[in-house]
């Protein structure tokens, strides 16, 4: 009678969902214990729709063709299944014959018949067809030919067979529902090596199988599972990055279509905001580079912080390493090796060194190298460092940085800093670490090259006794004034960055246990990539909730010496996924800003622009006064601006100056567009100008010339030809970092020198002629090109041995055609006109291909 009763009680627990079916929509809907996620397949970008939708947990969850629900398994009440509508309202079935418990298997059939498993081979079959009279009921139950470590399963429609993928085997299963017979159809290649469990997978309309691991995210397909025979070839690649789930399930509609990038087309076919081998789903396909083949970044370039002191201790460390051209020498680095005591608490108890929290041996590294950045104590927040770079192959594959701090958590993440400065942030989700959530991220390099970014810190609690880990997007959300260990790790494979997560985590609890965790979640609205010109922060916003509109709120300072000014506004997204947004920020030297929905966890960034600084190394040099103005002067569009002018004043019987750098992290930029630096100056005497050439190893080598100052502002152009070098070798500014301007005191004795620079800029001119300043063409296969970068569009100047047609080829740094314009050539001199129409920023190669003529590709640099 009891059992009736519930029975009654739970079929008749429903609402207005039952009449509001999902219908086969574009979602794959991720199920987390009772909270739901719709997650793009397409980009692998997740968001929240519902939570706590039902008392009990949800498993094995399926998309029913034959009503256009979803269905589930609960745990509580036991014995129970689920329907879910639209607006994830539900409706509850007890089921007698099934067990109480462990039933996290489940797909349903196109004729409504729902598969539901447990562990074992037994498995229990319920009709779902709401046209049937036995709708909700028990059929029978089903034993599988062979024991499997599943975890869920799916119904391709183009056949009609369910398919799984074994944990640690890696093998997929092609599966007979009505008999229980199965076919091998072996490992899949892509999964090779791995022992992930694959919790939730689902199907597309063309038979293409996603299989997404729940620890990492990561989503890889297994194309045309219909066609495979257990001995043909199986294609798989990776998908896309999603977020990492535990007690979960996935359900989608196995007869929609999920959108596939056309990766040699140039077009951003599956809308996720990324065009052919820009896309995770292009890996090793169509001439793209398999993601996890390119070398990271060493950690010893690493750890700027991401807020304004940017521009003042940082800079200096910046310019230093380039005055002496320091580079970090791999092959001399000191090797890092397990000694006897790895892994083990140290001898006296909480004392440690940060080497002992440094993971060994877990990734299949050949070497792991110490990349230590030292200098960046004193100049950050940093007390200690220590960091390694793990090689392969004499190639960089991953890297740790860790910092202690004492007064709260170290300020730089790499995420927070880099998208503004040419880098994007592909994807942000989660990765799934002794079953705690942290924040994963991907981004792409200034270079192209990928990293899977991961931070988390760790602080002593209970009276130093144990530790307590955190991980957050917004650095305002650690506690201030404690000390952390402070851990950054990068990798340019994702499942080498789970290992490295992992291990750091045990050597931590080795030297402490860990007793709580205080994770964030990512951010669902965030900038994919931005950049600021003329006064305008271009941004490109990723909206995977699709929110109307986000606040945006930040500070600014318009030059370096300058105090910070706030700024807040609203900007409409009015839904979209991928948005392109323009901010009026105005003149400005750096901004951190933040962007968020009031929904989800908000978005910081900081961007710099290249910093102006000063040089007071020598004991005898003190700075009198030193400022620097926003420059309100509008340059010329085919000139490359200086931002900012500068005032120094210092008393030295040695030396004083002041440098620029072009970027914030003295990355160099290639000149060969322009023939002159251009400033208007006055001051003191003589100013010795040099244009510091990363290539260029000693100081006393590097580019130089002199001018005349005096009380008067006056106008200077300096031809790149009028900079020499004691080499005598000609200069080439393809690789220029930075400009410093000097200042010697005559004779050695103390004297006042000054020093005011305005309208500083590099210039081309702007004729159509070969008589371009300094600049000719002295072979017949030169190709010459101007402005270079470009902003708008470019000329191309050569010489013809006769008229004929020519074609312009633009390819794009993976090697791809990307534009081709036709040209009638004339015998003798030629200029042809390169529109930029829709080329993104970034490096492109150029050739002019000629029947009688076999002319030299340039580099062609797009802003």
């Amino acid at each position: 009678m009891k059992k009736i009763l519930l029975l009654l009680i739970l079929f008749y627990t429903t609402t207005q969902a039952q009449d509001v079916p999902f219908n086969c929509d574009y979602n794959a809907y991720l199920f987390q214990y009772n909270d739901v996620f719709a997650i793009d397949l397409a980009s692998g970008n997740s968001y929240e729709v519902a939570t706590n939708i039902t008392g009990g947990n949800i498993n094995a969850t399926a998309y029913n063709p034959a009503d256009g629900y979803i269905w589930g398994s609960l745990s509580t009440p036991d014995k129970s299944i689920v329907r879910i509508g639209k607006n994830f309202e539900t409706t509850t079935f007890y089921i007698d014959e099934l067990p109480t418990n462990n039933r996290y298997v489940g797909d349903v059939s196109a004729d409504g018949i729902y598969y539901l498993k447990s562990g074992g081979t037994t498995y229990y079959t319920i009709n779902l067809n709401p046209e049937s009279n036995n709708y909700g009921k028990y059929i029978k139950t089903l034993d599988l030919s062979k024991s499997i470590n599943i975890h869920d399963w799916a119904f391709n429609a183009v056949d009609g067979k369910l398919y799984t993928v074994e944990k640690k085997t890696n093998i997929l299963y092609r599966i007979e529902a009505e008999t229980g017979s199965m076919e091998n159809l072996g490992a899949v290649p892509i999964l090779s090596g791995l022992k992930y469990t694959y919790g939730a997978v689902y199907f597309d309309a063309s038979g293409r199988f996603y299989v997404s691991a729940n620890e990492t995210g990561t989503i890889y397909v297994i194309q045309n599972v219909q066609n495979l025979t257990g001995t043909n070839i199986m294609e798989s690649n990776l998908f896309a990055f999603g977020p990492s789930s535990s007690s979960n399930d996935g359900a989608r509609c196995p007869t929609a279509p999920v959108p596939q990038e056309i990766c040699d087309n140039g077009i951003d076919d599956d809308g996720d905001g990324l065009t052919d081998c820009e896309d995770p789903s292009c890996s090793g396909y169509a001439g793209c580079p398999v993601i996890e083949l390119s070398a990271s970044s060493s950690a010893n370039a690493g750890g700027l912080e991401s807020n304004n002191r940017l521009s003042q201790q940082i800079s200096k460390r910046n310019f230093n390493r380039a005055k002496s051209n320091y580079k970090f020498d791999k092959t001399l680095a000191k090797r890092f090796s397990k000694s006897k005591v790895y892994g083990k608490a140290s001898s006296a108890k909480g004392v440690f060194q940060l080497s002992d929290l440094v993971p060994l041996e877990v990734i299949n590294e050949d070497d792991v190298i110490e990349s230590s950045p030292n200098d960046l104590i004193d100049i950050t927040n940093a007390t200690k460092v220590y960091s390694v770079d793990y090689m392969r192959q004499d190639t960089a594959v991953a890297s740790i940085l860790v910092l202690e701090t004492e007064d709260g958590v170290y300020e730089h993440t790499k995420y927070i800093c880099d998208r503004l400065l040419g880098a994007e942030l592909i994807s942000v989700s989660t990765i799934e670490i002794n079953e705690q959530k942290f924040i994963k991220s991907l981004i792409r390099n200034i270079d192209g090259s990928l990293e899977f970014v991961l931070s988390l810190s760790v602080k002593s609690i209970n009276n130093e006794a144990d530790f307590a880990v955190e991980s957050h997007w917004n650095l305002d959300k650690y506690e201030s004034n404690v000390g952390y260990y402070n851990f950054q790790i990068w990798s340019n494979s994702l499942d080498d960055l789970y290992s490295l997560g992992e291990e750091v985590l045990r050597l931590i609890a080795v030297q402490k246990p860990i007793i709580s965790y205080n994770n964030s979640t990512p951010p669902t609205v965030f900038v994919r990539s931005g950049q600021y010109q003329n006064g305008k922060l271009n941004l490109q916003i990723v909206n995977t909730n699709r929110s109307e509109s986000v606040a945006f709120d930040g500070g600014l300072r318009s030059t370096e010496t300058e105090s910070v000014a706030y700024v807040a506004s609203t900007i409409n997204l009015n839904g979209d996924y991928i948005s392109e947004i323009e901010v009026d920020a105005g003149s400005l030297f750096d901004i951190g800003f933040r962007i968020g929905d009031g929904v989800a966890t908000p978005d910081d960034l900081f961007m710099s622009d290249g910093p102006w600084g000063y040089d007071d190394a020598a004991s005898t040099t003190s700075v009198i006064n030193y400022a620097v103005k926003a420059n309100e002067t509008q340059f010329d569009t085919e000139e490359y601006p200086i931002e900012r002018n500068i005032t120094l004043k210092a008393t030295t019987s040695d030396y004083v100056a002041a440098y620029r750098a072009l970027t914030p992290k003295f990355n160099p930029i290639d000149l060969t567009g322009y023939v002159s630096f251009k400033l208007q100056a006055k001051g003191t005497g003589t100013l010795i100008v040099r244009l510091v050439k990363e290539t260029v190893a000693n100081w006393e080598t590097q580019y130089k010339t002199s001018i005349e100052l005096t009380d008067d502002l006056k106008d200077y152009t300096l031809l790149f030809s009028d900079f020499k070098s004691t080499s005598g070798v000609p200069m080439e500014v393809t690789d220029v970092t930075s400009i410093v301007f000097t200042m010697l005191a005559e004779n050695g004795e103390e004297t006042t020198k000054e020093m005011t620079l305005e309208q500083l800029r590099f210039s081309t001119n702007s004729t159509s002629t070969l008589a371009i300043e300094n600049v000719s063409l002295e072979d017949e296969t030169d190709v010459f090109a101007t402005p270079n970068p470009m902003k708008t569009r470019s000329s191309f100047y050569f010489t013809a041995q006769t008229s004929e047609s020519v074609e312009l080829m633009v390819y794009n740094q993976v090697g791809s055609l990307v534009k081709q314009i036709g040209f009638s050539a004339v015998k003798g001199e030629n200029k042809l006109v390169l529109k930029r129409e829709g080329l993104s920023s970034g490096l492109y190669f150029c050739k002019i291909k000629s029947s009688n003529t076999t002319y030299k590709t340039i580099k062609l640099l797009l802003d």
